[in-house]
């Protein structure tokens, strides 16, 4: 037992030598397959990580002017910073290195932004023309504009050409400056009307007797921005209205959408709202006379009182003739004074009546009428109607296994939604408002496909990455299974080791074979112990050094268990000795 214990060594250390003297064992050929494997395997990886690998490069410039493109490749070059370009002017760098080219870049006053400003001023030649010094304020101020122009978000790039007639003494012969400016809008981007209105007036303010409908600004597709004709249609309807009337809509159904999203969520409500404006203008006057009534007194608006007074005294009167000169007729009825003309009723002279009275007293009185005068001016754009239609989704219910199902709404529920999109947009009977709720199952609310449906899908689009990886993995696979692993596990293999008899003989045996003396363990093996064995066959030297080395072995074995049941004390510090020694 010492003696096993002072010569044990790890098994790992033992796997490990026993590994490289098999590998140096092996022959040159197998030798260099497997380093070239072990090699190719690498590079795979490696080719692998590298071409999935993102590039590390961010945009340092881009929409750059051919001349200013050149400028900035030439002083990357000199800084000794990669670079990559890109369509549309479009300068890459690594991501590193971003911001300190640009600083680099921008104190060398690159790039210049496509075109000049009033820096054109700064180097004026000593005796230049008049012509050409107005040409260069002309050119200062169109590169001015366009890199003003530029800073709107829209704005890719600007051109700006700008037309200043020369001045004349005469005033009814000068003529109007006039401005083209050419704009190339980014990809999916547009100018409103105010945005375009904007540059029209940024342009006409800058120049000088330029006025803004002067101005002409063209997209890079040749269209008309700058165009002020009627803002009516050709239909005869206003822009302006038919934006008011999207708006209005539109508020509508970001109300009723907005509250059913809540409950159904998002994306299982859609509502679309028709809107009727009215965009006439209208103005009423009206005047209503009403008669006066108790108990309000009348008021009196003028009164007119005309008397006729006579002294009693009948004289002849009328034309001269015969009829006026004959005597009066008997009277047919009695004569009666006039009201308020009794005797000794004062007249309006002051005067008392006598007593014939007056003759004649006319009196007129005018009296004020209750009149009211309205003047009504109806407002522009009234709400006539509303036309409110509204699709809810099917919910999503489970069934008896569980499942989520499509399951349509109650009828009373369809009711609740009605009511809700009825107090949401502000239904109004009289007014003619309408609102039909459906409930139906949306298209992208169907069953989800299957695993396969989505696996051939998933293949079908990616078939040339999957084309790929499957080309490469089956190369890795290759390297490992056919050339790798043959090799490692002949490597690996355990090594022949000589078995030590009794008497210190070296015996011809592997340890741990599995063909050789399975019946050689005690009595009952098949070889048999005699010197003929089973069947008279005289026993061969190998196995009978097994079976004597086994015989030993276990009597070993039985004689350290009887020590151990003899004196535990012992063996107890025997294995602690075992597992503090280094070896």
């Amino acid at each position: 037992m010492a003696d096993l214990v002072e010569n044990a060594t790890p098994a790992w250390r033992n796997r490990l030598n026993e590994a490289t003297d098999r590998f140096k064992a092996l022959p040159a050929n197998k030798k260099v397959v497997f380093l070239g494997a072990l090699a190719a395997l690498f590079a795979v990886i490696v080719g692998a990580a590298v071409l999935n690998r993102t590039p590390s490069y961010r945009v340092l410039f881009s929409n750059l002017a051919d001349r200013d493109g050149g400028q900035v490749v030439a002083s990357l070059q000199q800084m000794n910073i990669p670079y990559q370009l890109g369509a549309g002017g479009v300068i890459s760098v690594p991501a590193e290195n971003v911001y300190d080219a640009r600083l680099k870049l921008a104190a060398q006053g690159l790039p210049k932004a496509g075109g000049v400003g009033f820096e054109l001023m700064d180097n004026q030649k000593f005796g230049i023309s008049q012509f050409a010094e107005q040409v260069n304020y002309q050119r200062a101020i169109e590169g001015e504009l366009a890199k003003t122009i530029e800073s709107v978000a829209a704005v890719e790039s600007a051109r700006v050409h700008i037309a200043i007639p020369k001045q004349s003494v005469f005033v009814r012969e000068q003529d109007p400056s006039t401005a083209s400016v050419m704009l190339s809008l980014y990809a999916g981007r547009v100018l409103d009307s105010g945005q375009v209105a904007g540059i029209v007036h940024l342009v006409s303010s800058s120049v000088p007797g330029l006025q803004a409908k002067n101005v002409t600004i063209v997209d890079q597709d040749g269209n008309l921005l700058s165009q002020q004709p009627d803002t009516t249609n050709s239909a005869g309807l206003d822009q302006h209205q038919l934006g008011y009337v999207h708006q209005v809509e539109d508020s509508y159904v970001k109300r009723i959408e907005a509250i059913l999203e809540p409950v159904f969520g998002k994306g299982n409500a859609r509502a679309q709202v028709t809107a009727t404006m009215d965009f006439s203008e209208v103005e009423q006057t009206s005047e209503t006379f009403r008669p006066n009534s108790s108990p309000n007194p009348s008021a009196t608006r003028s009164q007119q009182i005309v008397e006729k007074l006579g002294n009693g005294s009948t004289q002849p009167s009328g034309v001269p003739g015969a009829l006026s000169n004959q005597p009066p007729g008997a009277a047919s009825a009695p004569i009666t004074l006039p009201p308020g003309a009794a005797p000794g009723t004062q007249t309006l002279s002051g005067q008392a009546m006598g007593q014939n009275g007056a003759l004649e007293r006319d009196i007129t009185t005018n009296y004020e009428v209750d009149k009211t005068i309205q003047h009504t001016t109806l407002p522009k754009g009234a709400l006539k109607r509303l036309s409110a239609a509204v699709v809810v989704n099917y919910r999503n219910m489970p069934d008896r296994t569980g499942q989520l199902k499509p399951t349509p709404l109650t009828a009373q529920e369809v009711q609740q939604i009605n009511n809700l999109v009825k107090e949401a947009m502000g239904y109004n009977a009289p007014r003619g408002d309408t609102v039909n709720v459906v409930n139906a199952a949306f298209a992208d609310s169907a069953p989800h496909a299957t695993m396969q449906e989505k696996v051939a899908d998933y293949v079908t689009a990616n078939l040339t990455q999957i084309i790929k990886y499957a080309l490469l993995g089956i190369a890795v696979l290759y390297l490992l299974f056919g050339v790798v692993r043959p090799v490692m596990r002949e490597v690996m293999k355990p090594k022949p080791v000589p078995l030590v008899g009794p008497e210190g003989g070296r015996l011809l045996a592997v340890a741990g074979d599995e063909d050789e003396g399975e019946g050689a363990a005690g009595d009952g093996g098949k070889g048999g112990t005699g010197p003929g064995g089973e069947g008279g066959e005289p026993e061969s030297p190998q196995t009978a050094a097994k079976t004597a080395l086994r015989k030993h072995y276990a009597n070993n074995l039985e004689a350290a268990r009887d020590a151990v049941k003899t004196d535990p004390r012992m063996a107890a510090q025997i294995i602690k000795e075992w597992i503090s020694s280094d070896e």
